[in-house]
């Protein structure tokens, strides 16, 4: 089994179906509950969002990840799409109102604009797919993956209404394996790490300059508070490479000199969409 967070017909179920058909997707409550399925053996993996090329990062996993237990072994970028959709025989022009997860309203903003629909936040945009189904009204639809209106025996009247067709959510593969094999030397691929800086003058300036001086292409660099406490401020950091390449190597043992918290969260190959990008 694959775990994910949300409800089944989610992207994220649709991501963990398109990447590991094999596996059955398992909906978890919480990425807490996504993990510890992982970590219990419930299931073996689990595909968690991290950004968005819209909405930007997703609340509250980076500083979930260190603490998860779980190893990042993958990566995948998933095109998003949304669609209308409402009970079997209702009409475009019966609708009213359009309920779903916060972040799916506002990608759909123009299309809502021009239809003269109310929004109406939802939990989860598979869930709203779901209640729906549970509660048949002509004057409501539901905005989910495709994959919720065939879960749910829904009809989609409107298709691909996203603002923005190049609307992508780039997920993370985990498992609970505490020593997964690192991709083939030299062949593309991407480490994330966290770390923390030591209290010293310009510790994060000279914490970086390794990557700089030793032509390290850091992809991402993100901090965010740890336990509410102001002056431990942690990063989350993805550079392409593996710690065995030479140059990543020596960055990393100067990132290392000037912090007092490094973890490697995992060594993955990069995903060949970031080719397109």
């Amino acid at each position: 089994m694959i775990a994910f967070q949300g409800e089944a017909g989610a992207n994220s179920d649709e991501a963990c179906r398109d990447a590991f058909p094999d596996y059955e997707p398992l909906p978890c409550a919480t990425f807490e509950d996504a993990f510890e399925a992982v970590k219990s053996g419930k299931a073996g993996l689990a595909m968690i969002p991290v950004e968005n090329s819209i909405a930007g990062r997703v609340a509250d996993v980076h500083h979930l990840l260190p603490r998860s237990g779980l190893k990042i072994i993958g990566e995948r970028f998933k095109p998003i799409h949304f669609q209308l959709m409402a009970n079997p025989g209702v009409k475009l022009e019966d609708i009213r109102t359009a309920s779903s997860h916060v972040m799916a309203l506002g990608q759909c903003r123009h299309f809502l604009r021009r239809q003269g629909l109310t929004m109406e936040v939802a939990q989860d945009t598979a869930g709203a797919a779901r209640a729906l189904a549970e509660h048949p009204d002509p004057t409501r639809a539901a905005i989910a993956p495709r994959l919720a209106a065939k879960l749910y025996g829904l009809d989609i009247l409107a298709t691909d209404i996203e603002d923005r067709h190049d609307n992508t959510t780039r997920f993370l593969v985990m498992t609970a394996d505490p020593n997964p094999p690192w991709p083939p030397e030299g062949s593309p691929c991407v480490t994330s790490f966290v770390f923390r800086v030591r209290n010293v003058p310009a510790a994060l300036y000279k914490a970086m300059g390794g990557f700089a001086t030793n032509g390290v292409n850091l992809t991402k660099l993100e901090s965010y508070m740890e336990d509410g406490a102001w002056a431990a401020t942690m990063f989350y950091a993805e550079v392409d490479g593996q710690p065995e390449d030479p140059a990543l190597a020596r960055a990393l043992e100067e990132l290392s000199f000037f912090s007092e918290r490094f973890e490697i969260l995992g060594v993955y190959p990069a995903d060949p969409f970031r080719q397109r990008m």
